[in-house]
């Protein structure tokens, strides 16, 4: 037992380096066995990691570096969508619009716009081929530096590699900083940074839910620190590269209103003479507040997005958003059990219908925690956010194991600790790509959702604090 205690961190660090390079270099995506057996062993070399060596910062901080530049010179075998980066980056740069048009068509009429189009729309699959972007102006800008500074493939992908991981270092900046102004313990910002899944998927992988998160939680610090005008500037850039923050806005009606924040918000406004009037004043000024929190997001985003504006721009992108919604579907939980019962009722798939609704459902249940939920204190705003963008993966058509990213981060926040096991299991998703038809194994993701669905509940109705692996005392 004192060997180990001893050379715990170095075993499991050599161990984790070993993992990480045979995934990013070695495996293939349809080797699911392979990836299983690999992906859990560093998982369990992740949570010992953070469980052990907790106050040894620097070791976690130098692994976490440390396993995400292993990365750098690998090409993503684990997702194509890269390859769609580099296109609409190339378009950019030969100054064509890219919400204009899909790759598909190019190749079809033989009228190649940017230097290795066939083999880009080759790579990013016929799916993406065949639709529009629908990446937001600063992913677009990401895309665009990539191919700026490399013609080369290899080249672009190093750089959009080197734009997450300094992203994730941002993140963990003030992540830590966030933690820190909480009173929260600061090893657990390592439940992101660390996380295998975090390294792979978005390092890995080349998803840019990194530079999302990045500006979100900088906002998120920024509106702690009472600098709500600047936190809303860097909020909507947070929405001009994913647009899911967009889902948050309702949530921080009780932030600027409630009385405990109207009063730090408000303590430099002259006091009225009755506590009544003080009241109605504070709520009004808060009120005013939000608006102008609401308005600054919406016109920095819109600013954004203007570059791209064209007659044809709205329609292409509400399309391509709208796929998501009524054509798409993978990895879902409560969606597919809808499915399923739509067909013994009705002998064939409902997701128009269902893909119109459940959005819907994820409406009323924002709204439901904007105003019958308490969200003044600034662990109760993020809280509310982990759970209304839970609601809104529990029943969407599509749960790529990306999206996963924002809930794992907003967790480290809060007492909830569901999002990192959900990281662990949602590998099980990547069954479907065991077989040519791409089919998916409902085995798995029963697996899946029943593991993340029972852990939940017993996180939120049956576990005390003192008893919970993973939560923090307050």
């Amino acid at each position: 037992m004192a060997f180990w205690n001893k050379y715990r961190s170095i075993f499991l660090i050599t161990l984790s380096l070993i993992l990480h390079f045979f995934i990013a270099y070695v495996l293939e995506r349809e080797q699911f066995n392979r990836l299983l057996f690999c992906y859990s062993s560093l998982f369990v070399a992740f949570y010992v990691l953070v469980k052990q060596e907790q106050h040894k910062l620097s070791i976690l901080i130098g692994a976490s570096l440390l396993f995400r530049l292993i990365f750098l010179v690998s090409i993503p075998n684990l997702s194509q969508d890269f390859y769609r980066f580099i296109w609409d980056g190339r378009m950019i740069l030969e100054g064509l619009n890219p919400y204009l048009s899909v790759p598909k068509n190019f190749i079809i009429t033989q009228n190649f716009p940017i230097a290795d189009a066939t083999f880009l729309s080759e790579g990013m699959g016929a799916l993406s081929a065949s639709h529009y972007t629908n990446y937001p102006p600063i992913h677009q800008l990401c895309f665009l530096i990539s191919v700026f500074l490399g013609s080369k493939i290899f080249t672009s992908v190093v750089v959009l590699r080197i734009i997450i991981i300094l992203a994730d270092v941002g993140i963990f900046y003030f992540g830590k900083k966030l933690l820190e102004k909480l009173n929260i313990p600061v090893y657990h910002i390592f439940w992101y940074f660390l996380n295998p899944f975090i390294i792979i998927e978005l390092t890995g992988n080349l998803h840019f839910e990194a530079v999302m998160l990045f500006f979100l939680v900088w906002a998120l610090y920024l509106l702690q620190q009472k600098k709500w005008v600047l936190g809303a500037i860097i909020f909507a850039c947070a929405v001009s590269v994913k647009l899911i923050p967009l889902l948050f806005l309702p949530l921080f009606y009780s932030f600027f209103v409630q009385k405990n924040t109207m009063n730090m918000l408000l303590s430099k406004a002259p006091a009225p003479e009755t506590a009544a009037k003080a009241s109605k004043l504070s709520k009004i000024l808060a009120c005013r507040k939000l608006m102008l929190f609401y308005g600054i997001v919406l016109a920095t985003t819109a600013l954004f997005f203007l570059p791209f504006y064209s007659s044809s721009f709205i329609n292409n992108y509400a399309s391509s958003i709208g796929l998501w919604f009524q054509n798409f579907e993978f990895n879902a939980s409560i969606y597919y059990l809808l499915r399923e019962i739509g067909f013994w009722i009705y002998g064939y798939n409902k997701i128009a219908l269902l893909g119109k609704v459940l959005p819907i459902l994820t409406i009323l249940f924002l709204i439901f925690l904007t105003f019958f939920k308490n969200n003044g204190s600034f662990k109760q705003l993020i809280t509310t956010m982990l759970f209304g963008l839970s609601f809104y993966y529990f029943t969407t058509t599509t749960m790529h194991p990306w999206y996963l990213s924002t809930l794992i981060l907003l967790s480290v926040f809060t007492k909830y600790r569901f999002p990192i096991l959900w990281s662990f299991v949602i590998v099980f998703s990547y069954s479907a790509y065991a077989n040519a038809e791409y089919r998916e194994n409902f085995w798995f993701i029963s697996l899946e959702y029943l593991v993340v669905y029972g852990f939940l509940i017993w996180e939120v109705y049956a576990v005390k604090k003192a008893n919970n692996i993973f939560a923090f005392k307050a």
